[in-house]
Protein backbone atom coordinates (compact mmCIF):
# COMPACT_ATOMS: atom_id res chain seq x y z
CA UNK A 1 0.00 0.00 0.00
CA UNK A 2 1.26 3.45 -0.89
CA UNK A 3 0.76 6.54 1.24
CA UNK A 4 1.97 10.12 0.95
CA UNK A 5 2.05 12.01 4.23
CA UNK A 6 2.13 15.79 4.34
CA UNK A 7 4.42 17.44 6.86
CA UNK A 8 4.24 21.14 7.72
CA UNK A 9 6.77 23.51 9.26
CA UNK A 10 5.23 26.76 10.47
CA UNK A 11 6.80 29.81 12.06
CA UNK A 12 5.45 33.25 12.90
CA UNK A 13 8.18 35.76 13.60
CA UNK A 14 7.67 38.94 15.59
CA UNK A 15 9.59 42.18 15.82
CA UNK A 16 8.78 44.62 18.62
CA UNK A 17 5.53 42.80 19.42
CA UNK A 18 4.29 42.82 15.82
CA UNK A 19 4.19 39.96 13.33
CA UNK A 20 6.60 40.69 10.48
CA UNK A 21 6.93 37.28 8.82
CA UNK A 22 4.76 34.19 8.40
CA UNK A 23 6.40 31.02 7.10
CA UNK A 24 4.67 27.78 6.18
CA UNK A 25 6.54 24.97 4.48
CA UNK A 26 4.74 21.83 3.34
CA UNK A 27 6.66 18.78 2.17
CA UNK A 28 5.84 15.13 1.42
CA UNK A 29 7.01 11.84 2.83
CA UNK A 30 6.48 8.74 0.71
CA UNK A 31 5.75 5.23 1.92
CA UNK A 32 5.34 2.18 -0.30
CA UNK A 33 6.14 -1.31 0.90
CA UNK A 34 6.69 -2.58 -2.65
CA UNK A 35 9.45 -0.07 -3.45
CA UNK A 36 13.11 -0.07 -2.46
CA UNK A 37 13.10 1.15 1.14
CA UNK A 38 16.60 2.62 0.97
CA UNK A 39 15.58 4.54 -2.14
CA UNK A 40 12.48 5.84 -0.39
CA UNK A 41 14.59 6.93 2.55
CA UNK A 42 16.85 8.87 0.17
CA UNK A 43 13.85 10.56 -1.45
CA UNK A 44 12.21 11.40 1.87
CA UNK A 45 15.45 12.78 3.29
CA UNK A 46 15.75 15.03 0.25
CA UNK A 47 12.48 16.76 1.18
CA UNK A 48 13.33 16.92 4.89
CA UNK A 49 16.58 18.66 3.99
CA UNK A 50 14.86 21.01 1.54
CA UNK A 51 12.30 22.00 4.18
CA UNK A 52 15.02 22.58 6.76
CA UNK A 53 16.98 24.79 4.38
CA UNK A 54 13.89 26.83 3.52
CA UNK A 55 13.14 27.28 7.21
CA UNK A 56 16.68 28.53 7.72
CA UNK A 57 16.20 30.94 4.81
CA UNK A 58 13.13 32.35 6.58
CA UNK A 59 15.03 32.91 9.81
CA UNK A 60 18.35 34.17 8.48
CA UNK A 61 17.39 36.06 5.31
CA UNK A 62 13.73 37.03 5.21
CA UNK A 63 13.29 37.81 8.90
CA UNK A 64 16.10 40.41 9.09
CA UNK A 65 14.75 42.04 5.92
CA UNK A 66 11.20 42.09 7.29
CA UNK A 67 12.30 43.50 10.65
CA UNK A 68 14.34 46.22 8.96
CA UNK A 69 11.45 47.24 6.71
CA UNK A 70 8.98 47.15 9.61
CA UNK A 71 11.25 49.43 11.62
CA UNK A 72 11.71 51.77 8.66
CA UNK A 73 7.95 51.92 8.06
CA UNK A 74 7.15 52.52 11.72
CA UNK A 75 9.62 55.41 11.99
CA UNK A 76 7.96 57.10 9.03
CA UNK A 77 4.37 56.16 9.87
CA UNK A 78 4.12 54.05 6.71
CA UNK A 79 1.90 50.96 6.59
CA UNK A 80 3.75 47.66 6.83
CA UNK A 81 2.38 44.37 5.56
CA UNK A 82 3.95 41.22 7.04
CA UNK A 83 6.17 39.19 4.75
CA UNK A 84 4.88 35.80 3.64
CA UNK A 85 6.79 32.67 2.68
CA UNK A 86 4.70 29.65 1.73
CA UNK A 87 5.81 26.39 0.14
CA UNK A 88 3.24 23.91 -1.16
CA UNK A 89 3.45 20.86 -3.39
CA UNK A 90 1.31 18.81 -5.75
CA UNK A 91 1.99 15.13 -6.47
CA UNK A 92 1.20 14.69 -10.17
CA UNK A 93 2.17 11.04 -10.65
CA UNK A 94 2.50 8.13 -8.23
CA UNK A 95 2.52 4.70 -9.78
CA UNK A 96 4.81 1.66 -9.95
CA UNK A 97 7.45 3.27 -7.71
CA UNK A 98 7.66 6.37 -9.90
CA UNK A 99 6.81 9.63 -8.14
CA UNK A 100 6.54 13.06 -9.72
CA UNK A 101 5.62 16.34 -8.09
CA UNK A 102 6.13 20.06 -8.23
CA UNK A 103 6.56 22.55 -5.41
CA UNK A 104 5.69 26.23 -5.47
CA UNK A 105 7.47 28.74 -3.28
CA UNK A 106 5.45 31.91 -2.81
CA UNK A 107 7.20 34.96 -1.38
CA UNK A 108 5.59 38.28 -0.50
CA UNK A 109 7.89 41.12 0.55
CA UNK A 110 5.57 44.04 -0.13
CA UNK A 111 4.44 45.61 -3.36
CA UNK A 112 1.46 44.85 -5.55
CA UNK A 113 1.84 41.07 -5.36
CA UNK A 114 4.18 38.29 -4.39
CA UNK A 115 6.24 36.00 -6.60
CA UNK A 116 6.06 32.26 -7.13
CA UNK A 117 8.97 29.99 -7.97
CA UNK A 118 8.24 26.43 -9.11
CA UNK A 119 10.57 23.46 -8.84
CA UNK A 120 9.89 19.81 -9.62
CA UNK A 121 11.28 16.32 -9.23
CA UNK A 122 10.51 12.94 -10.75
CA UNK A 123 11.87 9.96 -8.82
CA UNK A 124 12.55 6.31 -9.50
CA UNK A 125 11.84 4.80 -6.09
CA UNK A 126 13.58 1.55 -7.04
CA UNK A 127 16.97 3.23 -7.46
CA UNK A 128 16.46 6.48 -5.54
CA UNK A 129 17.55 8.34 -8.65
CA UNK A 130 16.00 11.60 -9.76
CA UNK A 131 14.88 11.16 -13.36
CA UNK A 132 15.73 13.63 -16.10
CA UNK A 133 13.93 14.74 -19.23
CA UNK A 134 16.44 12.76 -21.26
CA UNK A 135 15.12 9.54 -19.68
CA UNK A 136 11.87 10.03 -21.59
CA UNK A 137 13.45 10.99 -24.93
CA UNK A 138 16.72 9.05 -24.92
CA UNK A 139 16.11 7.79 -28.47
CA UNK A 140 15.89 11.35 -29.83
CA UNK A 141 19.20 13.27 -29.72
CA UNK A 142 17.45 16.49 -30.79
CA UNK A 143 14.61 16.22 -28.27
CA UNK A 144 15.23 19.65 -26.71
CA UNK A 145 15.08 21.36 -30.10
CA UNK A 146 11.95 19.37 -31.01
CA UNK A 147 10.22 20.17 -27.72
CA UNK A 148 10.96 23.86 -28.15
CA UNK A 149 9.41 23.79 -31.63
CA UNK A 150 6.37 21.99 -30.18
CA UNK A 151 5.98 24.68 -27.53
CA UNK A 152 6.32 27.46 -30.10
CA UNK A 153 3.48 25.99 -32.16
CA UNK A 154 1.35 25.58 -29.04
CA UNK A 155 1.87 29.21 -28.02
CA UNK A 156 0.94 30.39 -31.51
CA UNK A 157 -2.35 28.50 -31.20
CA UNK A 158 -3.02 29.90 -27.74
CA UNK A 159 -2.40 33.44 -28.94
CA UNK A 160 -5.08 33.04 -31.60
CA UNK A 161 -7.63 32.51 -28.85
CA UNK A 162 -6.11 34.85 -26.25
CA UNK A 163 -3.94 37.61 -27.75
CA UNK A 164 -1.41 39.26 -25.48
CA UNK A 165 -0.99 36.34 -23.09
CA UNK A 166 2.64 35.82 -24.15
CA UNK A 167 5.42 38.28 -24.87
CA UNK A 168 5.86 39.24 -28.53
CA UNK A 169 9.36 37.72 -28.73
CA UNK A 170 8.26 34.39 -27.25
CA UNK A 171 10.05 32.28 -29.93
CA UNK A 172 13.39 33.55 -28.64
CA UNK A 173 12.41 33.66 -24.98
CA UNK A 174 11.12 30.09 -24.83
CA UNK A 175 14.53 28.89 -26.03
CA UNK A 176 16.60 31.20 -23.84
CA UNK A 177 14.56 30.31 -20.75
CA UNK A 178 14.24 26.58 -21.42
CA UNK A 179 15.57 24.49 -18.53
CA UNK A 180 15.40 20.70 -18.93
CA UNK A 181 14.83 20.24 -15.20
CA UNK A 182 11.58 22.24 -15.36
CA UNK A 183 9.22 19.35 -15.99
CA UNK A 184 6.97 16.94 -14.17
CA UNK A 185 5.14 13.76 -15.11
CA UNK A 186 1.40 13.10 -15.24
CA UNK A 187 -0.56 10.01 -16.35
CA UNK A 188 -1.09 11.77 -19.71
CA UNK A 189 2.48 12.83 -20.42
CA UNK A 190 5.29 15.21 -19.58
CA UNK A 191 4.52 18.81 -18.61
CA UNK A 192 7.12 21.46 -19.40
CA UNK A 193 6.76 24.72 -17.51
CA UNK A 194 8.34 28.17 -17.42
CA UNK A 195 8.72 30.52 -14.48
CA UNK A 196 6.73 33.70 -14.08
CA UNK A 197 7.86 36.41 -16.51
CA UNK A 198 10.04 34.00 -18.53
CA UNK A 199 7.84 34.06 -21.63
CA UNK A 200 4.62 35.73 -20.50
CA UNK A 201 3.32 38.55 -18.28
CA UNK A 202 2.50 37.98 -14.61
CA UNK A 203 -1.20 37.69 -15.39
CA UNK A 204 -0.50 34.51 -17.40
CA UNK A 205 0.88 32.74 -14.34
CA UNK A 206 3.29 29.84 -14.81
CA UNK A 207 2.91 28.64 -18.43
CA UNK A 208 2.60 24.88 -18.84
CA UNK A 209 2.79 22.67 -21.91
CA UNK A 210 1.68 19.04 -21.93
CA UNK A 211 3.59 16.68 -24.20
CA UNK A 212 1.44 13.53 -24.41
CA UNK A 213 3.30 10.24 -24.16
CA UNK A 214 1.89 9.19 -27.54
CA UNK A 215 2.97 12.41 -29.28
CA UNK A 216 5.91 12.48 -31.66
CA UNK A 217 7.54 15.82 -30.87
CA UNK A 218 10.00 15.39 -33.74
CA UNK A 219 7.12 15.94 -36.16
CA UNK A 220 6.42 19.47 -34.87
Amino acid sequence: MQTITQHILTDQMDYQNSVVLNCQIRYPQFNNASCNQEALQTINQYYVTQASEKGRYCRTVLYPQAAEEANYSRDRSFPFFPYEFNVSYVVTYSRDCIFSLFSEQYTFTGGAHGSTLRTSETWDAESGRQMTLNDFYSDNPSYIHDIQNWIQLEIAERLKANPGTYFDNYPQLLRNSFHPENFYMTPEGIVIYYQQYDIAPYSSGIPEFLLPFDANVSES
